[in-house]
């Protein structure tokens, strides 16, 4: 189902900076949660009304967080143009993320049930504890997979989790063992989306051409860095560092280049294989859901049986 995420007349039109604002960051974003959405409420047979609500409040809980990230990060490009706070000042990203944040509890209120309120508010607080604590390790070269699990899923996995479980409760439906179980598959989502997301950084399965090694400049060492630099030397760790491009920093495995290069190969091995343990319980947990469903309800299995092809292996969904 397709979402009109973002219009012009969703904001008051005496803020014309802010509009243009939100005409910048909304073009060009794939629109990815709003499609979970999609695939988690047609089989409920949710309203469309409460199907487009919920898909416009999670892109617009997406975008702020873009937002507020890029202006920590001082990443100067999103989605390949300048970002907000370069282009517009850091106080008006700042206030653009706010409000659209405001606008969501106002958007959700308006459909009546405090529940999902709630959940949405906590889902919210869990992105900026992840943000405090995802500062906080900035420049640690020495940072563990474990810690970053723990950043990642108060960012990446709560909007997974939340995007799996808000229809289910905007149809009121409760149930402690299902939200349980939907809990567990939007975590390992989100944990799936984030690490392969990293791979992107060292140019692996980098089909959208994300800057290589740009994380790793910018001081942050990801889930796929603190992979390879488990039980490294300093010295190594300083010459991945201080490496200018990939073919370099791929060095720190050999200082012959073929051989290094299939020692770095070995490790992204290792890690998908790490990973594939993640896509083996996610599908465990599938089985288990489809006995929780009914009729039409089932065909949720379906639509949710792809996405770890999707989001950890990059592949596009079949025809």
């Amino acid at each position: 189902m397709d979402y009109k995420i973002y219009s012009p007349q969703d904001f008051p039109a005496y803020l014309p900076k802010l509009n243009l604002l939100y005409d910048d960051l909304f073009s060009g974003g794939k629109g990815f949660r709003s499609q979970l959405i999609g695939l988690v409420s047609e089989p409920l047979s949710l309203a469309t009304s409460a199907q487009n609500l919920l898909g416009q409040t999670i892109e617009f809980i997406h975008n702020a967080s873009l937002l507020h990230d890029d202006l920590v990060d001082r990443s100067q490009l999103r989605r390949g143009k300048k970002a907000a706070w370069a282009k517009y000042t850091p106080e008006y990203a700042v206030l653009a993320g706010d409000y659209l944040l405001a606008r969501v509890m106002v958007n959700l209120s308006s459909h009546g049930n405090i529940k999902l309120v709630q959940y949405t508010s906590e889902i919210i607080s869990d992105l900026l504890e992840g943000e405090w604590l995802q500062d906080s390790i900035v420049g640690d070269f020495f940072v563990t997979m474990e810690q970053l699990d723990r950043v990642h899923f108060l960012k990446t996995a709560s909007l997974f989790k939340w995007c799996l479980r808000a229809p289910f409760i905007a149809q009121e439906k409760y149930d402690v063992n299902l939200h349980q179980i939907l809990n567990e598959m939007g975590s390992i989502l989100g944990q799936l989306f984030q690490r392969s997301d990293d791979l992107l950084d060292f140019d692996i399965r980098n089909q959208e051409g994300k800057a290589v090694l740009g994380d790793l400049k910018s001081g942050y060492l990801n889930s796929f860095g603190a992979f390879i630099t488990n039980q490294m030397s300093r010295a190594q760790i300083d010459q991945m560092i201080k490496a200018h491009d990939l073919t370099e920093m791929k060095l720190i495995f050999s200082n012959d280049p073929a051989q290094a290069e299939q020692l770095f190969l070995k490790k992204v091995s290792d890690f998908d294989q790490l990973n594939t343990k993640l896509i083996e319980l996610y599908e465990h947990h599938l089985t288990t859901l489809e006995q929780m469903l009914k009729g039409k309800e089932k065909d949720l299995i379906k639509n949710l049986a792809p996405l770890t092809e999707i989001l950890y292996w990059r592949r596009k969904p079949k025809a």
